[in-house]
């Protein structure tokens, strides 16, 4: 089974260790990645203004590229997957719209072309049962709470990814690979990441409420697939502790990392050099390393 893969430009910068990580563990569960020709950088954000054409045209040609190299289209980084999912429901949406886009970009639009998600790959295609059978090394039990962040879910009517309340995608996923899916109530909640410049302490507040509600329901780590989201519920716990000196800290890693320990693959491809808060000291007390 292959994908063709759109990275996206954090995944070859901050997030090295989601990206790399993901991509050794696909091939452990069955699957290939094979990275997009000619990628560029998708606008990270989704127009407000639809009418905006020019602002639609870089996620555009993103999937027109796609279209022209195969079947169907992958990634991981949640902004990407969020503006390139609503760029492909306006297109199938909005013919007009969707011939003024390709006639300036000058390229071929084709009908029946999918979008997914990794995660979404490993619960329709792989089967969790089957990423459990994967399973090398015990995690024994790790209790770890699954953040989503606002860009997987919403709009629902556009993503079509899960329950836009209770979603449950990634609490099947830590669950099959060995750990205890912790719920809490911040876990669909905005991390505060695009307040991260003009505003730095409504990002440092935001990250402070839902890392404090995991630790409050039990999680000894919190994961996520969000390069943003990560930035901004690890790097930001300086500041955190500086406001709130009680506040104890909690490793923040991204899915693909717990998954890859899980399937046995090397630390060293897990990257947790790059992590600001050290999960290694939690998992060597829990035995796991």
């Amino acid at each position: 089974m292959d994908y063709l893969y759109f990275p996206g430009c954090t995944l070859y910068t901050k997030a090295k260790n989601l990206d790399r990580a993901a991509r050794e563990a696909a091939r452990v569960v069955g699957f290939e990645l094979h990275e997009l020709s000619n990628w560029t950088c998708c606008g990270a954000a989704f127009p407000l203004a639809t009418d905006n054409i020019m602002a639609l045209l870089p996620p555009s040609r993103i999937l027109a590229n796609a279209m022209k190299e195969g079947e169907n289209l992958t990634t991981l980084c949640s902004v990407c997957f969020n503006v390139l999912r609503r760029t492909l429901h306006l297109l199938e949406s909005d013919p007009e719209k969707r011939e003024k886009i390709f006639d300036f970009i000058e390229m071929e639009y084709r009908e029946g072309f999918h979008l997914v998600h990794y995660l979404e790959i490993l619960r329709d295609e792989i089967g969790f049962e089957n990423v459990k059978k994967k399973v090398e090394r015990d995690l024994k039990g790790l209790r770890v709470a699954p953040f989503y962040g606002c860009m997987l879910l919403r709009p629902s009517e556009e993503m079509r990814f899960d329950d836009k309340e209770n979603p449950s995608i990634f609490e099947n996923l830590v669950e099959s690979i060995g750990c205890k899916a912790v719920d809490f109530p911040y876990k669909i909640e905005c991390c505060g990441s695009f307040q991260a410049v003009g505003a730095p302490e409504v990002a440092t507040e935001c990250g402070h409420a839902i890392l404090s509600s995991a630790l409050k329901n039990g999680a000894e780590a919190v994961t996520t697939t969000c390069p943003l989201c990560q930035f901004n519920l690890d790097t930001k716990q300086r500041e955190m502790k500086e406001k709130y000196p009680d506040f104890p800290g909690l490793p923040v890693l991204y899915f693909s990392q717990l998954m890859g320990l899980s399937l046995g693959l090397p630390v060293e491809t897990l990257d947790f050099g790059r992590n600001d808060v050290d999960p290694v000291p939690l998992l060597e007390g829990r035995g796991i390393l």
